[in-house]
C-alpha cells in the first residue's frame, strides 16, 4: 500500500516537474506536433512524460540515492572522530583553493563553459583536500599535540609540565593479574587505557565453551573491575574500534600511535611487532625478571625438593618467585626441604634457572 502511495506521488510529481519544464523553456511555442486525432498541446505532452518519467525512473533514483546515504553513514561510524575532523577542514581548505582560482583566473566569465569548470575545479580540490587531510590525521593531530605540549612546558616549570603518559593494557597482561599489584605499588604512573574492543575479546574468552578458557576470561575481567573499583590510578575506557584492522594486537599498537602511550603485555610476540613499528612496551616477564633476587655461586638457600629433574639423580624445587632450582643428587630429598649451594645461574629468554648442589654432599666434595 504504501509503495502504491509513493508512485502516486512520484507520478504527479514527474507531471507537475515536466509541466514546469515545458514552461520553462518555452517549448509550448516552438514546437509544433501535427498529429491526427491526438491533442496536439505541449504543454500536456510535458505532463504525460513527466508522470511516465516519475513512474519509472523517480523511485529508482531515490532508492540509489537512498543507499548512497547509508553507505555514507555507515562509513562515517566506522571512521575515527579524528579523521572526520580532519576531513573536514581538508574540504574547506581545498574548496575555498578552489574558489580563488576560480577568482583570479576569471574562469566563471568563460562562455558556456564556465560554470561546469568552476564546479570541476571545486569538486576535486575539495575531494583532493578532504583525501590527503584523512591520509595525514595521525600525523597532524600527533603535531598538534606536540606544539601543545611544548607551548605548555613554556609556561609553567619542567616539573609542572610533565603529563601522565598512557598505558594500554593488553589482554594477555589484564589476564595474568599481575598488573594489578603493579599498580597497586605505584610503580605505575599515568593513565590506565583500556580499549574497547579488548574487553570485547575478554568477553569472549569468559563466554568460551572451554572451562579453562572461560576462567581466564572471568579472571581478567575480575582483575579490571578491582584495579576501577579498589586502585587510585586513573582508569579509561576507549570506545573506538578499527574496523578496519582484524587483529586485537595490530589495534593496540595503532591505537598506542595515537595515543602516544605505551603498550603493557606479556605477550612476546607482540612485544617485537610494538618494538618494530617504533611503539614502547611495557613487558610484565621482563619486569618480574628484573626484580627477582641476585643469587651468586656460592650462596646458601632453602629449598623444597618436589619433583625428579630430567636428568638421573636430579630434583627440582622452586623459589617463592618461581624461579625453578635444578638440584644435583637431590632426587633422594623429594618431599624435604634442605639446604642447598648455589653452583651456577643460567639466563634464558623464558626466565633464570638456578642449579645447586645439597650443603650435605657439597661439603663432603669439598
Amino acid at each position: 500500500m504504501i509503495n502504491k502511495f509513493l508512485r502516486f506521488i512520484f507520478t504527479v510529481l514527474g507531471a507537475v516537474l515536466g509541466y514546469q519544464i515545458v514552461g520553462f523553456f518555452g517549448l509550448s511555442e516552438k514546437l509544433t506536433f501535427n498529429l491526427d486525432n491526438i491533442i496536439s498541446n505541449n504543454n500536456i505532452h510535458g505532463i504525460i512524460v513527466g508522470a511516465f518519467i516519475g513512474f519509472i525512473l523517480i523511485p529508482i533514483i531515490v532508492d540509489q540515492i537512498v543507499k548512497i546515504v547509508i553507505n555514507f553513514e555507515n562509513l562515517l561510524e566506522r571512521l575515527p572522530g579524528r579523521d572526520i575532523i580532519a576531513g573536514v577542514i581538508g574540504l574547506v581548505i581545498g574548496l575555498a583553493l578552489g574558489i580563488l582560482i576560480v577568482v583570479s583566473f576569471s574562469i566563471q566569465s568563460i562562455p558556456k563553459f564556465g560554470l561546469v569548470i568552476q564546479i570541476l575545479i571545486n569538486l576535486i580540490l575539495g575531494y583532493l583536500g578532504a583525501s590527503v587531510a584523512i591520509n595525514k590525521s595521525e600525523e597532524l593531530f600527533n603535531n598538534l599535540i606536540q606544539v601543545h605540549k611544548e607551548d605548555k612546558s613554556l609556561e609553567v616549570s619542567p616539573l609542572q609540565g610533565l603529563e601522565a603518559t598512557y598505558k594500554i593494557l593488553d589482554t594477555s597482561a589484564i589476564i595474568d593479574g599481575r598488573i594489578s599489584d603493579i599498580c597497586q605499588s605505584s610503580f605505575v604512573e599515568g593513565v590506565l587505557v583500556i580499549p574497547k574492543f579488548v574487553l570485547e575479546e575478554l568477553q569472549h574468552i569468559a563466554d568460551s565453551p572451554d572451562l579453562l578458557k572461560r576462567n581466564r576470561g572471568r579472571r581478567g575481567l575480575d582483575i579490571l573491575k578491582k584495579i576501577q573499583k579498589e586502585l587510585d590510578i586513573p582508569v579509561e575506557i576507549y570506545d573506538q574500534d578499527f574496523h578496519d584492522i582484524d587483529e586485537v594486537d595490530s589495534k593496540l599498537v595503532k591505537l598506542a600511535k595515537i595515543l602516544n602511550g605505551k603498550v603493557v603485555t606479556n605477550d612476546y610476540n607482540l612485544n617485537k611487532v610494538a618494538e618494530l613499528q617504533g611503539v614502547s612496551v611495557l613487558n610484565i616477564n621482563q619486569l618480574a625478571n628484573a626484580v627477582k633476587p641476585v643469587v651468586l655461586p656460592g650462596e646458601e638457600m632453602k629449598v623444597k625438593v618436589i619433583k625428579d629433574g630430567k636428568e638421573p639423580g636430579q630434583g627440582i624445587g622452586y623459589l617463592d618467585d618461581g624461579t625453578m632450582i635444578v638440584v644435583e643428587e637431590g632426587r633422594d630429598y623429594i618431599g624435604d626441604k634442605i639446604d642447598v649451594l648455589v653452583t651456577s645461574i643460567l639466563q634464558t629468554s623464558a626466565g633464570r634457572m638456578i642449579f645447586a648442589k645439597p650443603k650435605l654432599l657439597a661439603r663432603k666434595a669439598l
